[in-house]
């Protein structure tokens, strides 16, 4: 008589989950304010938006993204924390360019096989990321799927939703020349250019994740896995009338999120020697032989976010308290053009 099959003989084990979802839920639970409707384990996550009355003209921003290959210096060092604190932070700050503050959060697992203390310190990342920019993480999905992902690997992908009064939107739209360009410290790479920065550490350079980057101290893993920071209190500013346009520097660069803003009569002045890149970029770019060009067109090169503002301004946005620890530094100017980024060097 053939075997009577069941799920787990094809490497999915629904129990592992079971055990699992006690300890997450508690994790996802830590993050609901009084806005969230019902509870942990629903088909949905239901969010009261009763709230959002105070706003004339409320309108819903929304982004998705993953962490990309970030993911696999994760599962080959075994530290998982950080990318839960990465997906949150990237997708609040694609949101945040354009006004919104975050409301909700869901997140996608897909792994080859669950291990719950693996997704445990993801979803810790999550909601630790979640509760420190007042998000709510009301729902996500973990998908065992051992025939597409190789043992050991997974891949981690966010959607946010967020809110702005209409009249509040942030779009750009005002920039025009004789404003200034401030850019806000990243911490490390973010989550973009790590195909080319693995490439460079482990194949050019010859690598360990666990080996020591002397510059800093660290190993190359602790390096690479520095967590994508949240811009949030840039909401402040913005609340009070200080920023005309605000662009999230991720993939591409300078070149492809600062044009995303500009006014097709202006151009974008940047001048790279107005900060100090951190040593991870110099020692990629130096190992890799990488054009400068080419590096400002990858990494964020130390400048996770940029904002544009009025001449008058640039004091009070420079000296207020709120982002003082993202070290704002003045990187350029809004001058007449086509709409293009041109990079000094």
């Amino acid at each position: 008589m053939a075997k009577s099959l069941r799920y787990s003989d094809a490497g999915v084990d629904v129990s592992v989950w079971n055990k699992a979802k006690v300890r997450i839920g508690e994790l996802v639970s830590s993050t609901y304010n009084q806005s969230v409707v019902g509870k942990f384990g629903q088909f949905g996550g239901m969010f009261d938006i009763s709230s959002l009355s105070g706003m004339k003209k409320p309108v819903l921003v929304s982004s998705t993204d993953s962490v990309g290959t970030k993911v696999m210096i994760a599962f080959e060092t075994e530290s998982y924390s950080s990318i839960g604190e990465d997906i949150v932070n990237h997708c609040i700050n694609d949101i945040l360019v354009l006004g919104a503050a975050p409301l909700f959060f869901l997140d996608y697992i897909g792994i080859h096989k669950l291990i719950p203390e693996v997704a445990e310190q993801i979803v810790s990342g999550l909601a630790a990321a979640c509760r420190a920019s007042g998000c709510v993480l009301i729902g996500g999905e973990t998908a065992e799927m051992p025939d597409l992902y190789r043992k050991g690997e997974f891949d981690l992908v966010g959607c946010i939703v967020g809110v702005v009064d209409k009249d509040n939107i942030i779009d750009g739209s005002s920039i025009e020349p004789g404003d200034v360009l401030i850019g806000l410290r990243s911490n490390g790479l973010h989550t973009n250019g790590y195909s080319l920065a693995r490439k460079i550490v482990k194949e050019v350079a010859g690598k360990n994740y666990k080996d020591i980057f002397e510059e800093t101290g660290m190993t190359f893993g602790q390096e690479l896995l520095r967590p994508h920071r949240a811009y949030s209190p840039v909401l402040s500013l913005m609340s009070k009338g200080l920023i005309k346009g605000c662009a999230h520097i991720t993939g591409g660069g300078f070149q492809d999120n600062v044009d995303r803003i500009l006014p097709p009569n202006c151009n974008a002045d940047i001048t790279t020697q107005a900060w100090k890149p951190d040593p991870i970029f110099r020692y990629l770019q130096k190992c890799g032989n990488v054009e400068s060009e080419e590096m400002y067109h990858t990494f964020n090169m130390g400048i996770g976010m940029v904002m544009a503002v009025k001449e008058q301004d640039t004091d009070n946005v420079l000296k207020a308290p709120e982002i003082a620890g993202f070290e704002p530094v003045v990187i350029g100017t809004v001058v007449p053009g086509a709409g293009q980024v041109v990079l000094e060097f």
